[in-house]
């Protein structure tokens, strides 16, 4: 698998993850990038503002790259050019060979920055490389790529899987170490894999029984399903005591196939994403959590990153990326980090109903009006 490594400073991680206000953390941070952002007088506006954002994001599963993501950069790289730079926006359907031909076409269109969330970290790396010798930097968004990538915008992963883990241990209580678990990691393909699965680990290991582990090919629930299936076949349905699911799709996947093996009350179950189905399951008590990484902030961010590295505005740039990451292929990268928060049914208002990512009438919606109800969501 492919790997990171981060550096920041650090305080009491897992605390500050599971007690965290994401809206407070959206303030703070907004706040710091519009210091950053008005500092700046050197650009032009007449020969910055007019500027190509390539977006490259890699697949339509997850639910969040074409309802959050996307338009969130969209807007903000126009607040940010008065509304003359441009997102050009490509998907490549969980296809790596389909994104670097996206890539290449972005290259040949001149754009003057591209943000890559790959399909595949090491397969994007020759189109990364080839961006590069043109002159257009690439910035990394939500996974590491491979090449010579000039930053990268995403979350402290290793964390991602830290609150996961911790999550299932407290689920669990005092009957953890005897708990049957069955870790459902993501796509081997994708660099962030291994560090969610590593920080899974560090709270899971000799702590509960991990007694099935399997990889999702290109993060497919369909695949999640299938693993599923052959985890209930090997240890029975009703001996599973909870599940680590890499994502909120993978969860999905997950509680349909216990779902039609008999179970009725689900073991907990963890995600990530914070997608609207997920969260309504987490009202209904079919999964217990996910993780709630703030779209607003990456994305913002991520704009932010982009217009300053085309403007030649290093001292915003740096100012943003005062994190470093390394590669398998560099060192160094300049990076920003999001924080993260772990999300159930106890935190749900202060969490994506009061960012405005969700409405309660959106969650709380036909079937799900009384589970919310129970659970004082209105």
């Amino acid at each position: 698998m492919n790997s990171c490594t981060t550096r920041r400073s650090s305080t009491p991680r897992i605390a500050a993850a599971l007690t965290a206000s994401a809206s407070a953390l959206l303030l703070t941070a907004c706040g710091a990038i519009e210091s950053v952002a008005g500092s700046d007088s050197s650009a032009t506006p007449e020969k910055t503002n007019d500027i190509t954002v390539g977006l490259l994001l890699p697949d339509r599963d997850t639910a969040r790259f074409e309802k959050f993501d996307h338009p969130l950069i969209e807007k903000h790289v126009a607040s940010l050019t008065a509304g003359k730079g441009k997102v050009v926006y490509a998907n490549a359907g969980a296809s790596a060979d389909k994104q670097s031909e996206q890539m290449q076409q972005m290259i040949d269109g001149e754009a003057d920055v591209i943000l890559v969330d790959a399909v595949d970290a090491k397969a994007i790396a020759p189109a990364v490389r080839k961006a590069k010798d043109a002159g257009i930097p690439v910035i990394a968004y939500d996974r590491l790529a491979e090449g010579p990538i000039s930053g990268y915008v995403s979350h402290d992963n290793e964390l991602v899987g830290e609150v996961q883990g911790r999550a299932l241990v407290d689920a669990l209580g005092d009957d953890a170490e005897k708990s049957r678990t069955v870790m459902l990691n993501g796509s081997p393909a994708d660099p962030n894999t291994a560090r969610f699965k590593a920080g899974a680990l560090g709270e899971l290991k000799d702590r509960v029984d991990i007694a099935k582990t399997y990889d999702t090919r290109e993060w497919l629930p369909q695949v999640a399903e299938a693993n599923m299936k052959k985890a209930i076949a090997a240890l029975g349905a009703d001996r599973i005591a909870a599940v680590y699911a890499a994502n909120d799709g993978i969860a999905g996947a997950a509680i349909g196939a216990l779902k039609a093996a008999g179970v009725i009350k689900m073991p907990p179950v963890t995600g990530q994403d914070a997608d609207l189905a997920a969260v309504r399951r987490i009202v209904a008590g079919d999964q217990y959590m996910t993780v709630y990484k703030p779209f607003l902030q990456e994305a913002t961010d991520a704009a932010e990153l982009a217009v300053a590295k085309v403007r030649g505005s290093e001292l915003r740039f740096d100012a943003l990326s005062q994190d470093s990451v390394d590669s398998p292929t560099d060192k160094d990268i300049p990076a920003r980090l999001v924080p993260v928060v772990a999300l159930t049914k106890d935190n749900i208002e202060e969490t994506v109903v009061r960012d405005g990512v969700y409405t309660a009438e959106e969650i709380c919606a036909g079937a799900y009006a009384d589970a919310c109800a129970a659970i004082g969501l209105k």
